[in-house]
């Protein structure tokens, strides 16, 4: 039976077969059953490869951080996480450079801030006081390549890439045909990580696409 540790674009965990193209934590979020018992244990949400020189995990060990997983890259900046410093180093570097560039006016930050500054930054992004989702309102025309949105009145989560919209699936993204370019959408992806899109960070796609 699949464990509830695959993570979706609004940012939740389900129970599905499909594992996806990478993995992460936030934290330890799971007891001695394997059973998710929180939402998140740390601040920093990191997104990770699956395989890194030969190092080896069993899944939700007990008192060990709680291994996700994610579709892609998108998907997981759209639930709150940002690449891992040690295994994606390369990938790390440029957008936390890219954050700076694009967020650090608007937080006062200079640029040689640690990570755990902007972490905690993010982090007031992602959740609402009751631990939701926080989302933003932009013009869809307006938003970068590989930011999701959910359309006003309506519960799926959509991938904004090459001025065409994607529905996202833990298996893959099939094109969605009709649109208005210009509607207002509620945006999912965190604020700063859309600036930071915008900088010249593209997040890593599913091949679906």
């Amino acid at each position: 039976m699949p464990l509830q540790n695959r993570v979706s674009p609004f940012s939740t965990l389900a129970a599905t077969p499909e594992r996806g193209t990478l993995t992460g934590n936030r934290g330890v979020i799971h007891n001695d059953k394997k059973e998710i018992v929180r939402n998140h244990a740390v601040k920093y949400w990191i997104t990770c490869a699956l395989a890194y020189k030969n190092f080896q995990r069993k899944v939700m060990t007990p008192n060990r951080w709680t291994e996700l997983f994610f579709l892609d890259e998108a998907t997981a900046f759209s639930a709150g996480h940002r690449p891992c410093g040690f295994c994606r180093n390369a990938d790390f570097k440029q957008f936390k450079n890219l954050w700076l560039e694009a967020n650090a006016q608007q937080y006062a930050l200079e640029k040689n801030t640690k990570i755990d500054i902007i972490d905690a930054l993010i982090h007031q992004e992602r959740l609402d006081e009751n631990g939701h989702q926080k989302t933003f309102r932009a013009s869809l025309s307006t938003l970068p390549d590989g930011t999701f949105i959910r359309l006003i009145d309506d519960s799926k989560a959509y991938l904004w890439f090459q001025q065409n919209l994607f529905e996202w699936s833990f298996s893959g993204y099939k094109k969605v045909l009709a649109f208005d370019p210009n509607q207002e959408v509620n945006v999912l992806t965190p604020y700063s990580y859309v600036e930071t899109f915008r900088a010249g960070y593209l997040p890593q796609i599913h091949a679906s696409i």
